[in-house]
C-alpha cells in the first residue's frame, strides 16, 4: 500500500480543482499495476468527485448543487453555530468526501474525458485542503 498526503489551496465556494495530475503521480510513485486508488479530503465543507474538466458542465455541477442547497433558505447548522455554511454542509454530504478508481496498467482507469476533481464549498474564502491518496494493489 502506498499513501500521499497533499495540500490545495482553494479559492472559495465554487472552486473546482483537477486532481488527476496528483492521482496519477501518486500510483505512478506507489508501483502498483492493477488495484485501487482512493482520494479523500478531510474536512466536511470539500467533496471529491469526477466530471469533464470542461467550464460549461463545471457551471451545470455548481447550479445543480445551488438547487439541491440553496443559498437563500435557512439551516439549522447556521443558527447553531453562526458561520452560515450550512449548505455547504449539505452539498459536502450529499457528493461524498472520497472516490475510488481502479488502477489498470500502472494507472487511473478512467475514460477519456474524466477527470478526478475537488470542489470547494465552504463559503468562507479560500481554504487549505488536506487531500489523502491511498493507492492499495
Amino acid at each position: 500500500m502506498y499513501q500521499a498526503r497533499i495540500h490545495q489551496e482553494t479559492k472559495g465556494e465554487g472552486d473546482i480543482v483537477d486532481l488527476t495530475p496528483h492521482v496519477r503521480e501518486a500510483v505512478r510513485a506507489s508501483g502498483v499495476r492493477e488495484g485501487l486508488v482512493n482520494v479523500f479530503v478531510t474536512g466536511s465543507t470539500a467533496a471529491v468527485t469526477t466530471i469533464e474538466y470542461e467550464s460549461g458542465v463545471l457551471r451545470d455541477l455548481a447550479r445543480a448543487l445551488s438547487v439541491i442547497a440553496p443559498d437563500d433558505i435557512p439551516y439549522a447548522h447556521d443558527g447553531a453555530w453562526g458561520d452560515g455554511n450550512g449548505r455547504s454542509h449539505v452539498k459536502a454530504a450529499v457528493v461524498g468526501p472520497s472516490l475510488s478508481v481502479p488502477v489498470s496498467g500502472g494507472e487511473p482507469a478512467l475514460g477519456t474525458w474524466q477527470q478526478v476533481v475537488l470542489l470547494e464549498l465552504d463559503v468562507r474564502q479560500g481554504r487549505d485542503r488536506t487531500l489523502v491518496i491511498t493507492v492499495m494493489p
